[in-house]
């Protein structure tokens, strides 16, 4: 017998359950990941606060809001009788946690909640597996994950996929663009040759132009030295005349 939503007769010898939607001030008693339980003064039972009902902002551990030993205000959202047990669903989002004052008076977020549970459905149990396929081996081509009456194999025949067209664009792309760079490169290569031998060539015509005038200031020199002993020789011929 469920309680969510909805009130129900009590059963007998659960002296003390608390009322749906009634707003008490409990204990802190055991901290979870997924939630803290929580224990009303004068019921023997603990009820739930799941992280989903700690904060209106996103809990991702218990422990965040709250410490075991801890006062805190909660609202009964839930009750869950079967026989002698009984599960209780508490609400602290719902409880304004200075004054205990009722955030949800007309209960419309804790009905919300509570439909949204029981729609809730576990697909978990219906796994497809595909082991018992993946693991056959096909008595026709010799290859695994398949069934024989699913081969396309056919004896003495090879097949090969053949790429899609949208493929092959890039690739002749990427091949046109790899032949672009290497004649670029071998540009590059021809142009820095033809420059390092104009620099030589340069080199060398400067260095002959300077041999050049070396070589014409040399015989210069030497005319001058040869036409200054000739003027000497005619002066000492002169002198040794008038003697």
């Amino acid at each position: 017998m469920s309680d969510r939503g909805g009130f129900s007769a009590e059963p007998s010898g659960l002296d003390g359950l608390p009322p749906l939607f009634s707003i008490f001030k409990g204990e802190v008693v055991s901290v979870q990941t997924y939630g803290a339980f929580v224990r009303l003064p004068g019921y023997k039972n603990q009820g739930l606060v799941h992280v989903s009902e700690m904060s209106a902002s996103r809990v991702e551990n218990a422990s965040e809001i709250v410490d075991i030993g801890e006062q805190v205000w909660i609202k009964v959202i839930g009750r869950e009788i079967q026989g002698e047990k009984v599960k209780l669903s508490f609400s602290m989002k719902a409880v304004n946690q200075g004054t205990g004052r009722d955030l949800d008076p007309n209960n419309v977020n804790a009905e919300q909640d509570a439909r949204r549970r029981r729609n809730f459905r576990d697909h978990t149990g219906n796994k497809i597996t595909l082991e018992a396929v993946l693991n056959t081996t096909c008595s026709k081509c010799g290859c695994k994950g398949h069934f024989t009456k699913d081969c396309f194999s056919a004896p003495g025949l090879q097949y090969a996929l053949l790429p899609e067209e949208e493929d092959v664009e890039p690739l002749q792309q990427t091949s046109a663009s790899t032949t672009r760079e290497d004649s670029d490169k071998k540009k590059k290569k021809k142009e820095k040759k033809m420059k390092k031998k104009r620099k030589r060539e340069r080199k060398d015509s400067e260095s002959d132009s300077r041999s050049d005038s070396s070589s014409e200031c040399k015989s210069k020199r030497q005319r001058h030295d040869r036409e200054d002993k000739k003027k000497k020789k005619h002066k000492k011929h002169k002198s040794h005349k008038h003697s």
